[in-house]
């Protein structure tokens, strides 16, 4: 099946690419949660202007993305969540918090969806973040997770 991305998905393409992936991702994955949409003939319309509103929030240059990681990998987060005795925290840290997270450290605003985590954090203490800012760039950030 055809489909336009709406967003960046992982592994599959940016926003505005037109992709073919099996019937059932498309269905029950992507385009449920506002991933991306169908493709129709009439569609191309929809392409140009996804592709220009992706031109105007991405990080144009790898200088620029090289800058951002910069401050990324300088700023000190610090995440206080609610956690039981043993560190075990009540749920997990999202790459919502996060970036939320960073922001109010004092760093760059940083889109959610291009915060990766390796695995689930549900423990206190350092944990490694990577950030995706540019294809050919990422930025490592140490996240300390701390008892509220």
């Amino acid at each position: 099946m055809k489909i336009i991305l709406t967003h960046e998905v992982s592994g599959l393409g940016a926003a505005g690419d037109v992709v073919d992936v099996k019937d059932g991702y498309a269905r029950n994955y992507l385009v449920p949660r506002g991933f991306a949409i169908r493709w129709t003939k009439g569609g191309e319309q929809d392409v140009a202007q996804i592709r220009r509103a992706r031109k105007i929030h991405e990080i144009q240059t790898i200088e620029q993305a090289n800058e951002i990681k910069a401050q990324l990998e300088g700023t000190k987060v610090r995440l206080a969540v609610r956690s039981g005795d043993a560190g075990r925290l009540f749920g997990s840290v999202t790459p919502a918090d996060i970036a939320s997270a960073i922001k109010s450290a004092g760093g760059p605003d940083v889109d959610k969806r291009r915060v990766e985590l390796g695995s689930p954090i549900k423990t206190l203490g350092s944990h490694q973040v990577s950030v995706r800012l540019h294809p050919e760039v990422a930025a490592k950030l140490g996240v300390e997770i701390v008892a509220a």
